[in-house]
């Protein structure tokens, strides 16, 4: 199987074109017909179909009691999910970029009906979050993070993170939660940590030229951009003889573009040239880093290896033939496995 480098897939993200091939969803609820495919599979623990209670009236609302959110010190209004149990052990799950809480539904669905509490949350300037036009950066996504979490009060939590999302749980993990003795384990997917740009330090990173590209894709024409990614590398669906899944494409697109097109801007340099080295080493829970060896965004070798590497308890799990999206593409692994992390 090709491995490609983070500057040959990353180069090719951005130059993605809106023609390339595309692949099938797999289902993630009991009794629906499991996907056929070459790619490794394991057998998922059977759930039932849940049932989603009303939020809490504790907790604050826009009005109509429509939608939870928080307010940051800096003013920012943060939209959250929060179902399940409140007395059940939580697990809150941050998104990667452009996106918003809703690229978790899938998960929030199976580890409800597997009795968690389920929590995620919009980024600011992401989502249903407020379109802010400051704090896009790594720091500011951890705080935010963490005022989610000590408004509603979670303990003993699992906090997972994918791509972006993965850095903001090490900051977050690293500098709020082990602090405040909240976190029990930490579950790492496809995420961006320790470093994706090219430096003196980091010789085998990226080049910045290929962000800026991003910049220049985002600013020129967001919306064809938002089709271009999904399209084409991120489910790697550019690869021969993969398959559509309109779905997909459409609600990646549709994540994207509810967000700020500043927030996306300035988040490029948020996930490129954040070094989160000191963030894993300081990290002592457990943690389960999951990636798939032919993810074209973030390439593992470049990531999800040396992440395992510095972590102090980290787990390394390297899936054949999976890409950036696995969680949606083979949400019926990805679940099963996450499962038995927490559990063990």
């Amino acid at each position: 199987m090709f491995h490609p480098s983070r500057r040959d897939v990353l180069m090719g993200l951005g130059a993605v074109a809106a023609g390339a091939a595309i692949g099938k969803q797999v289902p993630f609820l009991h009794g629906m017909k499991a996907p056929t495919t070459s790619q490794p599979r394991t057998t998922q623990p059977r759930i039932t179909q849940p049932r989603i209670t009303q939020p809490s009236t504790t907790q604050p609302s826009t009005e109509g009691n429509v939608m939870a959110t928080i307010l940051t010190k800096d003013g920012t209004e943060i939209f959250y999910k929060d179902w399940g149990p409140k007395d059940a052990q939580p697990i809150m799950f941050h998104h990667g970029w452009p996106l918003s809480s809703d690229d978790w539904d899938t998960q929030m669905l199976f580890f409800l009906a597997n009795g968690y509490r389920v929590v995620a949350h919009d980024r600011r300037g992401h989502g249903r979050s407020s379109q802010i036009d400051t704090g896009h950066d790594i720091d500011h996504y951890a705080s935010d993070a963490s005022g989610v979490v000590e408004h509603l009060d979670l303990k003993n939590a699992i906090h997972i993170g994918h791509s972006t999302g993965g850095g903001e749980v090490a900051r977050y993990v690293a500098k709020y939660g082990q602090p405040q003795r909240r976190v029990a384990k930490a579950v790492l997917i496809a995420a961006i940590p320790p470093l994706m740009l090219k430096t003196e330090k980091n010789p085998e990173g990226t080049p910045m030229e290929v962000f800026d590209g991003f910049r220049k894709a985002l600013a020129a024409n967001r919306a064809q951009f938002f089709l271009d990614v999904p399209s084409g590398p991120f489910y790697g669906f550019n690869r021969p003889g993969a398959k559509a899944s309109e779905g997909i494409i459409r609600n990646w697109w549709r994540q994207g573009m509810m967000g700020s097109a500043l927030a996306h801007y300035e988040g490029i340099k948020a996930f490129s040239e954040t070094d989160q080295t000191d963030d894993l080493k300081a990290i002592t829970v457990p943690t389960l880093v999951m990636q798939g060896d032919d993810d074209q965004v973030v390439p593992s070798k470049d990531a999800s290896v040396l992440q395992a590497k510095l972590l102090q308890r980290g787990t390394l799990k390297i899936y054949p033939g999976f890409s950036h999206g696995m969680m949606t593409t083979n949400a019926d692994v990805i679940n099963a496995d996450i499962l038995a992390f927490i559990r063990s």
